[in-house]
């Protein structure tokens, strides 16, 4: 995946086949469409220059959602309709997936109240990355200073995204989080 970062939005291209790239955009206007929004970002509009349109655009509000409580006797929820991570961190799918495994698990052993702890646990990862995504957003100076880190430090990049996506536990984040923050002050 590629992410490009604009005054107005974001972009994110991400390869679905040896010939065909998703294209999406985040942004706090909802009226932005894709045209526009490639405008504002000159690199990613570049890039897909050459490309040829293969769908209709489409679109729907995103954002960060949290239920007090996603079971209650026989019924539980899971994916969007137990909470939402914002789409910025790609988790939606994959979070819906384990929360599927870990609530079969739950309905085998007859412990639905289990579930309720479990979900959290899954979700806190992904609305952390979240977070931090969005803290991004709308702060170019702080979008190039973290990328001037990255650039200087790329271990500590690569141990992020293996973070983000579960291979690493969120606790090596605080020795790479306290190096991110000393690069960002000193950038």
């Amino acid at each position: 995946m590629e992410v490009y970062w604009g005054d107005r939005c974001q972009g994110y291209a991400t390869a679905v086949s040896g010939e065909q790239v998703c294209v999406a955009l985040a942004s706090h206007d909802s009226n932005l469409r894709l045209e526009d929004g490639l405008r504002a970002l000159p690199r990613l509009r570049e890039r897909l220059a050459e490309a040829a349109v293969v769908s209709a655009e489409r679109g729907a509000l995103t954002g960060n959602r949290t239920l007090a409580r996603v079971w209650r006797g026989n019924v539980a929820l899971i994916g969007d309709a137990s909470g939402t991570v914002d789409a910025i961190t790609g988790e939606g799918l994959g979070l819906a997936f384990s929360q599927a495994v870990v609530l079969a698990e739950c309905f085998e052993s007859g412990d639905l109240k289990r579930y309720q702890s479990e979900h959290r646990k899954l979700a806190r990862r992904p609305q952390w990355m979240a977070r931090l995504m969005l803290t991004l957003d709308q702060r170019p100076w702080l979008q190039h200073r973290t990328l001037q880190v990255f650039q200087r430090r790329p271990e500590v990049f690569r141990r992020f995204l293996e973070m983000h996506v579960g291979a690493l536990p969120p606790l090596h984040a605080v020795r790479d989080g306290l190096t991110l923050g000393w690069g960002l002050l000193t950038a």
